[in-house]
C-alpha cells in the first residue's frame, strides 16, 4: 500500500545526456521503494522528458526533484539555470521521423497537470518545469 506520509528526493545532475538515464532509474527506484510502482512507468517517461529538456537546451547543471504529497500527488520537477520559459510546441507537429520536438507534448498529454515557474532569490535562479501524477487516480 502506498505511503500517505509526504517525502521528497532531489538529484543534482551535470549537463550530460547520460543524466537522463540516471534520472529515469532514480525515479523508478524511489517509486518502487515507496510502494508506488503503479506510477513508475509514466513517471519515468515524464522525468526523462523534463531532464532531457534541461540538459539538451541549457548549458549549466540541472536537478531533478521527486515529491509525494499527503494528498497522494506525485510531482516531478526539473530545474535548470536558464530562466527562459519552456517553449511547448504550438501548431505544427514534428515530422514522423524527427528525433525531437515531442517532449513537452508528451508531458502535457500524459500528466494530470504541468507547468513551469521562474526561480529567483536565495542565490538560485533559472526555472523549474514540473508535472504531476495522481490527481485523478
Amino acid at each position: 500500500m502506498p505511503e500517505i506520509v509526504p517525502w521528497e528526493y532531489s538529484l543534482h545532475i551535470p549537463n550530460d545526456p547520460r543524466a537522463v538515464t540516471v534520472s529515469r532509474r532514480t525515479v523508478r527506484l524511489v517509486l518502487t521503494l515507496h510502494g508506488l510502482i503503479r506510477l513508475a512507468d509514466l513517471a519515468e517517461l515524464l522525468a526523462a522528458e523534463l531532464v532531457a529538456n534541461a540538459v539538451l537546451h541549457t548549458k549549466g547543471p540541472a536537478a531533478l526533484r521527486v515529491r509525494w504529497s499527503a494528498a497522494g500527488v506525485l510531482r516531478i520537477g526539473a530545474w535548470d539555470a536558464d530562466p527562459s520559459p519552456p517553449e511547448p510546441p504550438e501548431g505544427l507537429a514534428p515530422a514522423p521521423y524527427d528525433e525531437g520536438g515531442r517532449g513537452l507534448t508528451l508531458v502535457r498529454s500524459c500528466a494530470d497537470a504541468w507547468g513551469w515557474q521562474p526561480l529567483a532569490g536565495g542565490g538560485v535562479g533559472g526555472k523549474v518545469v514540473w508535472c504531476e501524477l495522481g490527481r485523478t487516480a
